[in-house]
């Protein structure tokens, strides 16, 4: 089931003076190996140039131009502003569609544990980052897949819906049996392509029946319709009781979008009249987004006495660009803890924003919990905010981009590595709960496996149950009755698996 299973030299501005060309020049430029013209001799020089207006209301800049005035485009972009410019092979342009040429871009190199180092290059439709960043809505059910088995015994659960307790579709936990009277354990072509279809619908409109599990052992039939989805990125905030009269405040984070703004602040102000004692946060599924947000909920939860003064995340670029951000042209100050809206999310500018003032807090994590979630852990460690890590590694993802469109396609490229206040930020192999033997950057906490078999928010839930252990008692040890709950059943992976989530949902995501 294609979808459920899965050199040397570089670029540099040395060498001959590069050719001149000017704005109405229609001509094709002649590469020359090492010599790079500005990007913006070839920016919006379109083999189909778009007309109309933009979603700022106005008209597109676009010209008529080639697929090779889009390659050189990004050639020289590239060159300029990719983290890792100098571990490009510099090919020619010519003769590559514009998608293929965007992927030789990228180093080729590996962190220390074998993973690639840039696993983050990836190019959308403007109109569809558009859409789905700003808005939240992307084509599909309304629920996310966690695939645990991609081959025979196959295994396909819900991870949660996107709209909280939606009536109308299965609950996380649910399992699927069949799609369109395919078994999901087929291993024909025809029932393989099959199965794809139904778990990754590609219109509105688009209809495949399923046959599901539920975890209490019931069977359901049922036929789910893609449409355009918007999404509850906070749910489940809840306020439970601790030993010794504690208050615990759970809250799940699952992106940070610009729709998220307001459900972080409604949060943080229930929490906060619930005068709770801890925050459980829960960011398992959080692959990053907006690190404005990561900035805001940061803090929220720390407050004014801990941040003032101190930087969130200060980004570094490469060596061309050491002291200035190359797409700002703003000096590289760092990014602070922001504490009120921006105006540029779902909420009007200049609202103070709310605070907990606390001095610790659980995080749950796991190979999903990417980029601005990781920001989160690393800028609350930077102004000695003790953060216990409760799951799995997360994913590495030290670095970020300025979403940039030319022609009709917004291309996400590394161009910095985010650094907080104590200049730490070489987590390339991402955080991870202490004696987990995992690779990554060690802190406090639990290794704990994702638990398919409860809800997200129920206290009997493995990590949140654990989370709660550790605040009664302070440590993993007296967890053990609880840590069975943790284990994955026969013919799952001990370890959690990556949701089928767009590939910019996965990002740390800076706006100009």
């Amino acid at each position: 089931m294609a979808a459920l299973t899965a050199c040397g030299g570089g670029g540099s501005s040395g060498g001959s003076p590069a050719p001149s060309r000017t704005p109405d020049d229609n001509t094709d430029v002649v590469w020359q190996q090492g010599v790079f013209l500005p990007a913006e001799t070839f920016a919006n020089r379109c083999e189909s140039p778009r007309s109309g207006i933009d979603s700022s209301g106005n008209p597109f800049p676009d010209v008529k131009g080639s697929t090779l005035d889009e390659n050189n485009w990004l050639r020289s972009w590239s060159n300029d502003l990719y983290l890792w410019y100098d571990e490009i092979v510099d090919q020619n342009p010519e003769g590559y569609a514009t998608d293929d040429y965007f992927e030789t871009l990228v180093t080729t190199a590996s962190t220390v544990s074998g993973t690639p180092k840039d696993q983050f290059h990836f190019l959308v439709p403007t109109d569809e980052w558009i859409a789905q960043s700003q808005s939240g809505i992307s084509v599909g059910y309304g629920l996310q897949w966690a695939l645990l088995s991609a081959t025979p015994p196959r295994e396909a659960v819900v991870a949660y819906t996107e709209k909280e307790n939606d009536p109308g579709l299965p609950p996380r936990g649910a399992r699927i049996l069949s799609i369109d009277g395919y078994s999901i354990d087929v291993n024909t072509q025809a029932g393989i392509d099959a199965l794809n279809a139904g778990l990754f619908p590609s219109a509105k409109g688009e209809s495949h029946h399923f046959v599901m599990r539920y975890l209490d052992g019931s069977e359901h039939a049922m036929t789910l319709t893609a449409g355009e989805v918007v999404s509850d990125p906070v749910q489940n905030v809840n306020v439970v009781d601790g030993s010794m009269g504690r208050r615990v405040g759970y809250m799940l984070f699952n992106d940070h979008i610009a729709t998220a703004e307001t459900g972080l602040v409604e949060a943080v102000n229930y929490l906060k009249d619930q005068r709770i004692d801890d925050l459980v946060l829960d960011l398992r599924y959080n692959g990053g987004g907006y690190l404005a947000l990561a900035s805001e909920l940061s803090y929220m939860i720390a407050g004014e006495a801990a941040t003032a003064g101190r930087i969130f995340e200060t980004l570094t670029f490469n060596d061309k660009h050491p002291e200035t951000n190359p797409v700002t042209g703003e000096p590289l100050v760092g990014t602070p803890f922001i504490n009120e809206t921006t105006g540029y999310f779902s909420l009007a500018a200049g609202i103070p924003l709310p605070t907990l003032d606390l001095s610790r807090v659980f995080v749950l994590t796991g190979p999903n919990t990417c980029s601005a979630s990781e920001s989160i852990i690393n800028g609350l460690r930077g102004v000695d905010i003790e953060v216990v890590q409760i799951g799995d590694t997360t994913c590495g993802k030290p670095y970020g981009f300025y979403p940039t469109d030319n022609c009709g396609t917004t291309y996400f490229t590394i161009q910095f590595q985010g650094n907080n206040d104590k200049g730490f930020g070489d987590y390339a192999d991402g955080f991870t709960p202490e004696h987990s033997g995992d690779a990554g950057v060690e802190i406090a906490g639990c290794p704990v496996a994702d638990d398919w078999n409860h809800a997200l928010g129920d206290i009997n839930e493995a990590r949140f149950a654990t989370a709660l252990t550790y605040i009664n008692s302070g440590s993993c040890y007296s967890y053990g009755v609880m840590s069975a709950r943790a284990e994955p059943r026969a013919g799952s992976p001990s370890k959690d698996v990556r949701l089928t989530k767009p590939v910019w949902r996965e990002n740390r995501i800076y706006v100009r």
